[in-house]
Parts: C-alpha cells; structure tokens; sequence
C-alpha cells in the first residue's frame, strides 16, 4: 500500500496536481454560481456544504477525464510520450483505477447526500464514460484531430450545465436566460482554444505529432482560433457588462493584444509558441471575470 501511495504522488505530481487542482475546481465552480446569480440581481447568499461538494465534484470529475485519457492513450503514449509515469512503468494502470474509483465513488456519495441536480450529474458522468470509451468509435475518432475536438471539447458545457443547475435550482431563477447562455459558454471557449493553439505550430517544429497547423496550415488553423476568441469575448462582454464597466475595458484591451499577437504569429511563426500568448491572455481573462465578481461583492455596481 505504501508503494502505490508513492506512485500516486509520483503520478498526480506530474498529471494532475491536487491542491492546485481543487483550487482550480473552487475557481470554475465559483465563477459560474456567482455570475449567474450577480446577474440575476441576487446578491444574498446562503453558501453551505453544497457549494464545496460541486467545486470538489469538478475536481473529481477532471481528474477522472486526467486519469482516463492516460489510459486510454497509452500506447500511444509509449511511443510519443515515454516519459511520462504511466507509459514509463513508473505507474501501473492499476494505480490509476484504484485511485480514480476511490475518488469517484466519494463524488457520488456526496453528491447523492448534498446536491439538488441529480439529473445533470449523472448527464454529466455519462458524458465522461462516452468520452472515455471515444463514444464507441475509436477507430473513426482517435485519428482525427476535428471529430476529437467536436466530440471530447463539449464536456466543458456539460460540466457549466452541471454548475448552472444546481444554481438556478438553489435559488429558484429562471433556468433560460441570456446569462445563463453565455455562462453555459463562458468557459468553453478557452478550453477549446487552448486546446486547438496547443496543436498550432511553425512549420520547421512540425514532427511526426498530428496538428491543426500540419492538417489545415498554421495559417488557416490561427484564423480560426482568432475567431473563437472574438466570440468567447463576446460572452464574456455580456456577463460583465452589467456589473462593471471596468472589466469591459480590460476584456477589451486583452482580446486587442491577444488579436495583435494573433497577426504577429501569422505573419512570422517563428517569432513565439501560439499557445504561450493563448495560456497568459486565458490567465488574465479568467482573472478579470473573477476580480469582477469579488469587485461586485465589496464595492457593488461600477
């Protein structure tokens, strides 16, 4: 038992840090919960055990999509990544499925004692076992970069869709608004560009590793993430607009330089790695919309 503690540590050191991932899941949860009620003019909270059950239910439920992709890839990963713990022998798969079932089963219990959204918890976990099972069609799938991308990047709304019912539940709001939308997108959009910029490189960095920028150019495969990040603005503008103005200039200023370096990267790929820029202007977003709600909370309407 001592040795598969010391393989655990080993393997979530490098794959999935839990401290810093509990924040993380602290972070989604309540950003989330919060815009939607700020924006539905609720400002009187009754946080309870609830509340850390669905951020620890995030956390939980990533962890199992961490543990399922090294599974699922890894002879793959034996060839690409080598490595890594689990393709280098340094952790068994055993390790993982222990791990995970212990962890997933707590998440049930909770949510099952706790939670008022049954339902989309389990949409939720059916979604990530499709997802761990390449939806039954592996072979079709697992080649193509577009149709893993269409079908794996949505899990990021159904974990939103999670958050949001329990939060129009709790406080009985209005279930199909604008803002409940745009929340449902809200962090969809840097998950899917982070995910296609990380698969964007120069041509002279190209290897064997299948990218957006070897299938599409890095041209074309640029473009396209420039225009998802006009329109992830675009909800982020929505649901800061009403609560201060400030946040709307920042956004405005971030998604200026992020298009700048954009151009900057299309004109001269060999200037900068894509996905460093994506990942600082991600931080910095993410960072506004949760400075927007505490600003909210102390110091009301700007």
């Amino acid at each position: 038992m001592i040795a598969m503690l010391k393989r655990w540590h080993v393997y979530y050191k490098e794959r999935y840090p839990i401290i810093p991932r509990l924040i993380l899941g602290l972070i989604v949860f309540g950003e989330i919960h919060f815009i939607i009620l700020l924006n539905a003019g609720i400002t009187e909270f009754h946080i309870g055990i609830e509340e850390f059950v669905g951020a620890f239910t995030v956390f939980a439920f990533l962890l199992w999509l961490r543990d399922a992709d090294d599974l699922k890839d890894f002879e793959t990963d034996k060839r690409l990544f080598p490595d890594r713990p689990l393709p280098s022998g340094r952790v068994y798969k055993k390790d993982l499925m222990i791990s995970c079932t212990i962890v997933q089963a707590i998440t049930v219990v909770l949510n099952v004692i706790f939670m008022n959204n049954l339902i989309y918890f389990a949409v939720l976990y059916a979604y990530g076992y499709l997802m761990s099972k390449w939806f039954f069609q592996r072979a079709k799938i697992q080649p193509s970069l577009p149709l893993a991308v269409v079908t794996h990047n949505p899990v990021q709304m159904i974990v939103n869709l999670y958050i949001i019912s329990f939060t129009v539940i709790k406080y009985d709001i209005p279930a199909f608004t604008l803002y409940n939308a745009m929340a449902l997108m809200t962090l969809y959009f840097p998950a899917l560009i982070w995910e296609v910029s990380r698969k964007i490189k120069a041509p002279k960095d190209e290897n064997d590793y299948t990218t957006y920028s070897k299938l599409f150019g890095y041209k074309k495969a640029t473009r396209f993430v420039l225009i998802l990040t006009i329109a992830d603005i675009i909800t982020n503008f929505i649901l800061v607009f009403n609560l201060n103005k400030i946040s709307v200039a920042v956004l405005f200023l971030l998604v200026s330089w992020m298009t700048w370096k954009f151009i900057q990267f299309i004109k001269d790929p060999d200037r900068f790695v894509i996905v460093e820029k994506v990942e600082i202007y991600t931080y910095l977003q993410e960072s506004t919309m949760l400075l927007t709600i505490v600003a909210f909370l102390i110091f009301g309407k700007i």
